[in-house]
């Protein structure tokens, strides 16, 4: 049988290496600054990444660039476990295996017809056991290499938690702090389109990081995937060139920040973008037309400020919601509410603040930031 038991150490750093063999490759002069892109296949040593498990499982998180080929899906999952809990494991293993080979063959169908002899997956399931260990047997019985993850997605998962560390440690961060609506996460936009690298939690986390910053229609990830996430950037970047991220609290909604991260941007130098008071109102209500455009949804979501502000304070901001003076709403939410926040954390948690350099902008539009940008990385340029 052709499988190669590979332990998750091994196969990760393997992943790892092939992807820095790949970024070491020379780029044209016009791209000098431009970071790797984050690729959609995975590397070698392995043609293809496959996880077996049910859907259900790989949304909750997956190794990066996996694709998914249940051998059970999530309704196949529930009933062969209802079976061994109510009848018995052989009643369950002997229609789990049905299931097995049934999906197996379409996967085979679908996928595999195509491939060469010379293609070399590395499949996992949940423990590296019963479902993996099926589809990997067939290939193997074909004529493939496979490599077959020792310990499954738990044995990666672990990896990758041992390994964030260690990752971050070289990295040498650079933080864009800012009260809210002063355009950290545009001014972050916009460095990456220049060339800079950027670990941006918000757009992994899919959320502002405020009591109103969820994103309409889309979930956030689960903790376990937003980690994943993390690792994965991380190994997209060169720890010799500056990372500028944003100073994140330790929650991104819902999701936490890992604890050797929090601690790198608490100790990094800080940049501190001002707005005035008006382009910070306007960008805000640019950001957040969800909730212009449904007042009810932002009368809703203002109740949980109810603890910190008081009843009376949230009527009135309800009542100029139902009046459409949104403006005002917004103005007050910064002085009364966001700002005292904000400057607090700062002042209490990032240890070089005192020394930041102050960058005022005279407005919000895209130029703006685009100079502002251009006037970082110059910085860094100058001081290489």
């Amino acid at each position: 049988m052709n499988v190669q038991l590979i332990p998750a150490q091994e196969a990760t750093q393997r992943w790892s290496s092939a992807l820095a063999l790949k970024h070491a490759e020379p780029l044209g002069s016009s791209d000098s600054l431009q970071a790797p892109p984050l690729s959609t296949k995975a590397p070698l040593p392995f043609d293809l990444i496959i996880d077996v498990r049910s859907e259900g499982e790989f949304a909750l998180d997956h190794w990066p660039g996996a694709v998914n080929w249940p051998v059970l899906d999530n309704e196949e999952r529930i009933l062969v476990g209802t079976l061994y809990k109510q009848t018995s494991a052989f009643e369950a293993k002997k229609k789990g295996a049905a299931l097995v080979a049934a999906n197996i063959a379409k996967h085979i169908e679908r996928h595999v017809l195509d491939k060469p002899k010379n293609w070399q997956p590395l499949i996992y399931c949940w423990r590296g056991g019963n479902r993996s260990g099926s589809l990997s047997l067939v290939l193997s019985q074909i004529g493939f290499k496979v490599h077959l993850l020792e310990g499954g997605y738990k044995a990666f998962r672990q990896q990758v938690m041992q390994d964030l560390e260690s990752l971050i440690a070289p990295f040498q961060f650079e933080v864009i702090a800012g009260p809210t609506g002063s355009g950290k996460t545009r001014l972050l936009q916009t460095l990456k389109k220049q060339g800079a690298q950027v670990l941006d939690l918000e757009g992994l986390a899919q959320h502002k990081s405020s009591v109103l910053g969820f994103t309409p229609n889309q979930a956030q990830p689960s903790q376990k995937h937003f980690d994943t996430l993390i690792w994965e950037q991380l190994h997209h970047m060169d720890p010799a060139r500056v990372v500028f991220i944003e100073s994140e609290s330790k929650k991104v909604g819902n999701l936490s920040v890992p604890e050797a991260l929090i601690n790198a941007m608490r100790a990094s130098p800080c940049h501190v973008v001002e707005l005035p008071l008006a382009c910070r109102v306007a960008l805000l209500i640019e950001d957040y037309p969800h909730l212009v455009e449904d007042p009810l949804l932002f009368q809703k979501k203002l109740q949980a400020l109810i603890p910190l502000r008081g009843q009376e304070m949230v009527r009135n901001w309800c009542a100029l919601i139902e009046e459409g003076r949104i403006p005002e709403v917004v103005q007050s939410l910064l002085i009364n509410h966001y700002d005292p926040t904000y400057f607090s954390s700062m002042k209490k948690n990032f240890k070089q603040l005192p020394s930041a350099l102050v960058h005022v902008l005279e407005g919000h539009e895209t130029s703006h930031f685009e100079g502002l940008s251009k006037n970082l990385l110059n910085l860094h340029s100058l001081g290489s």
